[in-house]
């Protein structure tokens, strides 16, 4: 029985569980202000499983919370775009990588209580 949440970063849907890390887009403003090891609380909680009770969201669980740490920012891999000009022996490359945010998971949280303690 796996106890895990649904919540909503950086514009994605992430299923998270207590102790794995997952990267995160869109959160350039918050990665060049906070540090590495600096705890960040996601409120926007879809949805809770534990055990068997579910717990949904209209849109977020309002008791909800998220507790994790920054590990670090990195890059994701890069995008290499071609354009091809039609007849004209003309080609561009370029490309571009994304800037990401590795955190980890400490807690899961609805109400008063920690649901990783059981």
């Amino acid at each position: 029985m796996r106890k895990y949440a649904i919540i909503d970063i950086g514009g994605t849907q992430l299923r998270v569980e207590q102790g794995r890390f997952y990267d995160a887009r869109h959160l350039v403003s918050i990665r060049n202000t906070l540090k590495p090891n600096e705890k960040i609380s996601i409120n926007r909680v879809l949805l809770i499983c534990h055990g068997s009770r579910i717990n949904f969201g209209y849109p977020w669980l309002t008791d909800a919370a998220v507790k994790g740490r920054i590990l670090q920012g990195c890059f994701d891999k890069k995008l290499v775009i071609q354009r091809i000009q039609p007849k004209g022996k003309t080609r561009k490359v370029f490309g571009y990588r994304e800037n990401m945010t590795r955190f980890v998971i400490d807690s899961i949280q609805f109400g008063s209580k920690n649901l990783n303690k059981d």
